[in-house]
């Protein structure tokens, strides 16, 4: 029988928590939750209530990834502002009762929902209202003051896609087990169609998309928005152009996108129109090398799904059953970007 190596002590566990977090009590149960690839999420059930505790993962970690502290000095930040997020409650140290890095929030008792397509809502108002919930709270995290919310020195301003180009290619070869031509294609053409930096820094979330935000339980209103992990300072269309590059994925691929699914019979807008609703809520008259910044979201996730697929491989992978179909996706994700690079680039 393997052993979790994501499991926690919850007997070492309980007293910590009962020291740092102001009226926590009586911890009852620890459940890992199944979803997510890269930190560990866990809803803690306690006398005194439900609360989420997200770890780094055990093991070898590539450099700079799973900043948990990071996640959590974000959203703390944004409390108060137009941006929806959870309660933070305590971070830890490394040195802590589980072995690693972990913090503590509220729980947002809501709506989750995994299928872009909304198969659950009846209502095709109510699908529309959810996508236009999602973009009014884009265009409020683009529109955040960082210097009043204290994250000024979050990340590096300007050239933002060309550190991300360098950082994300080396966690790719980082990851690397095997050749993949049509990634090293894509690498090329990114890298040959850098454009200019335009001089717009923003906070950016890095994987803002449906099922990471938790909506009102009866009514289509962001509550939460969750797994900050790869936020920084950075160029806002990044965020855009990763959110409409997961709507062109097939439904069957395991990354649930909207690829080839009718948007307007169920009530979805395009991608032109919310597009340009979010360019409407902004100021903006409209966003040039589209295609670029589509190509780089597909590049960016590859990357990100190699590394889940080589903690797979290493042991030490938070899901490690769903991990093993990630070396697909990769191949999936970097065949698109080139058919996007070959008929729009």
């Amino acid at each position: 029988m393997s052993i979790d190596a994501t499991a926690i002590d919850q007997a070492a566990l309980a007293p910590y928590l009962e020291v740092y977090i102001p009226g926590f009590a009586g911890l009852s149960a620890v459940e890992k939750f199944k979803s997510g690839q890269s930190n560990p999420t866990y809803l803690l059930t306690a006398a005194s209530g439900r609360y989420v505790l997200r770890a780094k993962p055990p093991g070898q970690l590539l450099k700079s990834a799973h900043q948990v502290d990071r996640e959590f000095r974000v959203m703390r930040a944004l409390a108060g502002t137009a941006v929806p997020v959870p309660r933070m409650l305590h971070l830890s140290g490394d040195e802590s009762p589980i072995g690693r890095m972990f913090y503590v929030m509220e729980f947002l008792a809501g709506r989750i929902f995994w299928d872009p397509s909304l198969p659950d809502i009846s209502s095709n108002d109510e699908r529309a209202a959810i996508y236009d919930a999602m973009n009014v709270t884009l265009a409020a995290l683009h529109d955040v003051n960082v210097e009043a919310v204290g994250l000024g020195d979050f990340g590096r301003p300007g050239s933002y896609f060309e550190r991300q180009f360098a950082r994300w290619t080396s966690q790719y070869r980082a990851s690397e087990t095997g050749e993949i031509a049509d990634m090293e294609r894509l690498i090329v053409w990114l890298e040959m169609h850098m454009p200019p930096d335009d001089g717009r820094v923003s906070l950016v979330h890095g994987d803002y998309r449906l099922d990471n935000m938790v909506f009102a339980p009866g009514e289509p209103k962001v509550i939460g928005v969750l797994d900050w992990e790869l936020s920084t300072l950075g160029h806002p269309f990044a965020d855009l152009a990763y959110q409409c590059m997961q709507w062109r994925l097939p439904p069957a691929s395991g990354l649930r996108g909207l690829g080839g699914v009718d948007r307007a019979a169920i009530g979805l807008p395009s991608e032109q129109a919310y597009v340009a609703d979010y360019c409407r809520r902004r100021g903006l008259d409209g966003i040039g090398n589209w295609t670029f910044f589509l190509a780089f979201s597909f590049f960016r996730l590859a990357a990100i799904c190699q590394g889940v697929y080589r903690r797979a491989l290493d042991g030490n992978a938070s899901n490690p059953e769903k991990a093993q179909t990630y070396s697909q996706m990769v191949k999936l994700l970097a065949a698109l970007a080139v058919e996007l690079i070959d008929r729009e680039g």
